[in-house]
């Protein structure tokens, strides 16, 4: 399958990679890393990573803007995507050829050629594995593709602490990082809270449910966001908060948003990404996530933990 990517990527002039909504390091991490390594590879092709920029990445890269016109004739590769619903920026349906490269499991298998490792740690480190692959062939990989991709595999294995980490992941990270770049600065950039953050994660301490099963809540409401001056966006990077909590098996974090309410679900082993496929999400077996429209969802949504938790 990495052949047959290589392969396509050498016959198109312009190639566009897009990535999720919402994005994550891993996101960005697999987009701009996969990026760098094209446009040091193939300096007379068109390389574009696209979608709508978060402002908290941007530490990691900026994207490019594109007007319709450059998607006639175009390859289209979309990375950390699960389902076509997800993917941030429909144009993605006007080029002319789609690659899918995912690790998420293949619910939704769109695209001409599907690259799907379930096994893998994080995009990003698929992106690496495409890299070594085609390195023989004319790949190169620059300091800044390796920094991408150090961040996307330190950003979903959770500074290599969740069971995703394989003993491939560390040789991987292990090789990248002989390139050059400030592992301590991006390190500091990843985790860094602001003091408001910071306040509304002491709050979650303090206030969060717990319900039978081991299963545990946290209700982020517009007016709490509101009091402690932090954004959705922000909100979720609390969501690991009360994974060090004992008795805990699975955890789950309701922020609010204009138009609906982001659900978080977390897990140290219960399977929860079938209960996140009821509600309009998805994804890992230990880290989903899902969107409601009413608090009175978020009750089902509970009941469905606990039971995914009772035979653990």
């Amino acid at each position: 399958m990495i052949e047959k990517i290589l392969t396509t990527i050498q016959q198109y002039h312009t190639i566009i990679i897009h990535r999720h909504v919402r994005p994550d390091p891993d996101a960005y991490g697999s987009q701009g890393g996969l990026a760098e390594i094209l446009k040091a590879s193939f300096p007379e092709k068109q390389i574009f990573a696209v979608g709508k920029e978060e402002e908290s990445l941007h530490y990691l890269r900026r994207l490019d803007k594109v007007t319709d016109e450059v998607y006639k004739n175009s390859l289209v590769i979309v990375c950390d995507t699960a389902n076509t619903a997800r993917i941030c920026d429909e144009r993605y349906k006007l080029g002319d050829k789609l690659i899918k490269i995912d690790h998420h499991p293949n619910d939704d298998p769109y695209g001409d050629i599907i690259w799907v490792d379930t096994e893998a740690s994080s995009t990003s480190e698929m992106i690496y594995e495409f890299y070594l692959y085609g390195k023989n062939k004319g790949l190169k990989l620059t300091d800044e593709g390796a920094r991408l991709l150090y961040a996307g595999i330190v950003g979903d294995t959770g500074r290599f602490l969740f069971p995703s980490t394989t003993k491939k992941t560390f040789l991987y990270a292990g090789e990248l990082i002989h390139y050059h770049f400030s592992r301590s600065q991006l390190y500091d950039q990843m985790y860094e809270l602001k003091r408001n953050v910071v306040k509304l994660s002491g709050y979650v301490l303090q206030n969060f449910s717990i319900h039978s099963n081991g299963v545990a809540s946290m209700m982020m409401t517009k007016q709490l966001l509101c009091e402690f001056d932090v954004n959705p966006s922000e909100a979720s990077l609390l969501v690991g908060t009360l994974g060090n909590v004992e008795g805990i098996k699975a955890w789950v974090f309701f922020i609010e948003e204009e138009d609906q309410i982001r659900v978080r679900i977390r897990s140290k082993g219960p399977i929860i990404n079938e209960v996140a496929k009821k509600y309009h999400g998805g994804g890992h077996p230990l880290a989903a996530g899902a969107s409601i429209f009413s608090w009175e969802e978020a009750i089902n949504v509970l009941h469905d933990l606990e039971k995914a938790c009772q035979s653990n």
